[in-house]
């Protein structure tokens, strides 16, 4: 469930705006620094110890931008989904060796590939620094300006933590602006992947059973984390379970959610609903076409194709859950009342009136003038218009020039001194590039910009330079010399008079548009983010007060807990189990012939009687969680792994926007089936013995203590 392309992360990111949202049932992404242990021991009496979660805190992983991932030796080994791995496959992969379609496992230590951009993150610490943050915007201040003494005040607080503790240091905006913490993370660059299973048995049942169930998938896979060129002494690690999960059993998942929107203003939701995810759709439609036509033309194009075109997929049809649940008039009419609920709340006290009472019609009107530039914003300062990595590289290079003359606190956030390793991460990224693919999507987006704008706009013109869109991405992508990563050092190093004579053609053009794009970004960040900055804040101060720290604040891709039983529900009236187990996989295979995208991989035909048919191997349960959660841990009380997240069903979708606990499940891959196809279909004996060996060890460190 998480969308692996970079743009349609920019998409999302001018979509989404966190707020908060009261508890039903066993609804909550929780900060662990506010856990709801007393509701946890009344339902199900367990205490969640200090202890055990420090453990998991530390034992938990967020990879790169946009998945979750654990600890599960004390050698470094991290568990994460094959599908959050397949960016990084992919870029491991050469048209000899598909890793993504065929897999791999490194039977010694010294087999182990290096991947060549991947960061992964362990949170440390997280501090309250609201005070701070608040503290630095005075009452006459207008929602602008008090937005830019917000960003000043982060910045630097975020430079002088890195600057003391040398970790990656950002603060958070939890409740749109009602509270902001400072999190901590040590960051690893050194990780190398170890094993993958087949692309055909990660994702069985391909885009038809993507968010359904039942399901069969072994959507795992494993990497090290290396310090000092050695495997790191992972102390904190989850062992597997021996004897799994069971139905009703409490179960929790420690991972990264992306992002929900669930107490966003009636408002907000409907301009999501008439504008904002109507046109992600018809861009994602686009995309997947392109890309699908793309993959026919040969099987290396089709492998060059695939992380794209599976990123794609995956978010479409997410989307189109999460519209039909915008659609849906029950869910909204519960918004209504929700909200109108919470205003009489506020009117009914004249102080809250004052003090809170415009929050929801400022909302109202930004969003209500929005739409009339918000598709250019997109094209420009998204860069839906410019669907090239080299184009992101440029931007990168000549944005960076001209942030770094400024004074840290006054730059864009993504320049920012604490947050230059990774950036430079990216850009000195020696992972491949493919020109012809360049080629394709940056003509197509280029067309799909011109289309939407029209011919005559003067910033299409710019872009086009009086060419077609096929003409003009051939000009740019045969003429960069981004592809060689020493002329982006050169670039960056010599800084903005290197950028300002470069005649490199992409960086002139990111240089042409980038008055307009920032400008573009300015009015959103002027109308839109800061207005909804302070209106949202009111709203969780009026919240606050009547429900106190009762409340959990909207995904933000930190560290969240959850938790819920493993459990079925009803479906058109029929019961759906909460397992399934080997014996299915193999029936589903056979009753679509084993043809793609039910085709099993050979090896899995001729181990089948090896294997213990009857081994559970996917699961669910009533867990809250969101894109960003794959790869995330399902653990029971002993903190015991016993399931990796990699999906949600249909009925989970319309989740960003509102939680229903009677269909509402996440889907794992159970621990035993694991283990189960690592010992007996790609006799992976060393690395389950790693894995399971890990209980001594952990008892071992127990001890020391």
């Amino acid at each position: 469930m998480r969308f692996n392309k970079t743009i349609v992360a920019f998409a999302l990111a001018a979509l989404i705006a966190p707020t908060f949202t009261m508890v039903r049932a066993e609804e909550g992404m929780w900060t662990f620094n506010n856990v709801p242990r007393a509701e946890i021991k009344r339902k199900y009496n367990f205490d969640v110890p200090e202890s055990w979660l420090r453990k998991v805190q530390l034992a938990s992983v967020r990879v790169g931008s946009g998945g979750s991932a654990s600890f599960v030796s004390p050698n470094g080994l991290v568990l994460t989904n094959h599908h959050v791995a397949s960016d990084t496959l992919a870029k491991l992969s050469t048209p000899q060796r598909d890793l993504v379609k065929l897999g791999f496992h490194a039977k010694q230590r010294g087999e182990e590939l290096k991947a060549p951009d991947l960061e992964m993150d362990v949170l440390q610490s997280i501090e309250d620094v609201t005070a701070q943050v608040t503290g630095a915007v005075k009452a006459d201040m207008s929602p602008s300006d008090a937005q830019l003494a917000r960003r000043a005040a982060i910045a630097d607080i975020e430079k002088k933590s890195s600057d003391t503790t040398k970790l990656k240091s950002e603060v958070v905006t939890l409740y749109q602006g009602g509270q902001y913490n400072l999190y901590r993370y040590k960051t690893y660059t050194d990780v190398r992947l170890v094993f993958a299973p087949e692309f055909e048995i990660a994702f069985f049942g391909g885009d038809p059973d993507n968010f359904t169930y039942p399901r069969y998938n072994l959507d795992m896979t494993l990497f090290r984390v290396y310090e000092n060129n050695q495997p790191l002494k992972s102390e904190n690690f989850l062992t597997f379970s021996k004897a799994g999960a069971k139905a009703g059993e409490l179960v929790f998942t420690s991972g990264h959610p992306a992002s929900t929107e669930r107490l966003n203003t009636v408002a907000h939701l409907e301009y999501l609903r008439d504008s904002g995810v109507p046109f992600l759709l018809k861009y994602l439609e686009r995309e997947r076409a392109l890309l699908t036509a793309y993959g026919k033309r040969g099987e290396e194009q089709a492998r060059t194709a695939q992380e794209d075109l599976f990123g794609i997929e995956n978010g479409l049809k997410a989307y189109k859950g999460r519209y039909a649940g915008l659609r849906d008039p029950k869910s909204m009419q519960r918004k209504v009342a929700e909200e109108k609920a919470l205003r009489a709340s506020i009117a009914g006290d004249p102080r809250r009136q004052k003090e809170y009472g415009d929050a929801f019609d400022a909302i109202a009107k930004e969003r209500q003038a929005l739409a009339a530039y918000d598709r250019e914003r997109r094209f420009l300062e998204s860069g839906l218009g410019f669907n090239s990595r080299y184009f992101q590289i440029a931007r990168s290079l000549v944005r960076h020039a001209d942030e770094t003359g400024k004074p840290n606190a006054e730059r864009l956030p993504e320049y920012s001194d604490a947050r230059r390793e990774s950036l430079e991460l990216q850009l000195f990224s020696a992972a491949p590039i493919y020109d012809d693919f360049e080629q394709y999507k940056l003509a197509d987006s280029l067309a799909f910009m011109r289309d939407e704008l029209g011919a005559d706009n003067e910033l299409v013109k710019r872009a086009l330079d009086g060419k077609t869109p096929e003409a003009r991405a051939a000009e740019l992508i045969k003429g960069t010399k981004l592809k060689d990563v020493s002329a982006r050092r050169a670039l960056y190093a010599g800084g903005a008079e290197a950028i300002a004579n470069s005649d490199d053609p992409m960086i002139k053009l990111a240089r042409a548009i980038d008055p307009e794009a920032r400008e573009l970004r300015k009015r959103y960040e002027t109308e839109v983010t800061s207005v909804e900055r302070t209106a949202y804040g009111k709203i969780a101060r009026a919240i606050f007060e009547t429900e106190g720290n009762k409340v959990y604040p909207d995904a933000t891709f930190t560290l969240r807990l959850s938790y819920g039983t493993v459990k079925g529900y009803q479906e058109d009236g029929k019961q759906i189990a909460p397992f399934t187990d080997f014996a299915g996989l193999y029936e589903r295979a056979s009753k679509f012939n084993n043809k793609f995208p039910f085709q099993l991989p050979a090896i899995w035909t001729a181990k089948k009687s090896a294997l213990d048919l009857k081994t559970p191997f996917n699961f669910i349960t009533t867990n809250d969680i969101i894109g960003g959660n794959s790869g995330s841990p399902v653990i029971n009380r002993n903190a015991e792994l016993v399931g990796l997240v990699f999906d949600g069903n249909i009925q989970s979708l319309p989740g960003a926007y509102f939680y229903d606990e009677t269909q509402n499940r996440t889907v794992a891959v159970d621990a035993r089936g694991i283990i189960e196809a690592m010992r007996k279909v790609y006799n992976a004996d060393a690395l389950v013995n790693e894995l399971m060996g890990g209980q001594a060890a952990n008892a071992a460190t127990a001890a020391r203590r």
